[in-house]
């Protein structure tokens, strides 16, 4: 069974990712994830889990807590 290889955008790609999650939405809905696939051209899993760990990492520099949902009291 092979193994996927992890992909590592390239700074053309990032550059898209980057302005979509701090222009325009960090929360992309599937139709806005395809788009921005489709510009990166990555996979739609691909955009998707760059969006999570960049999430994630946004989350943590806000100090905010690193699992989604609401902060809580």
């Amino acid at each position: 069974m092979a193994t996927k290889k992890p992909v590592t955008p390239t700074e053309e790609q990032l550059e898209i990712l980057e302005y979509n999650f701090c222009k325009v939405n960090k929360h992309p809905d599937p139709t806005t994830l395809c788009l921005i696939a489709a510009e990166t051209g990555l996979s739609e899993e691909q955009t998707l889990k760059w969006f999570k760990q960049r999430l994630a990492k946004w989350r943590k520099s806000e100090g905010l807590p690193s699992e989604s949902g609401s902060v809580r009291d």
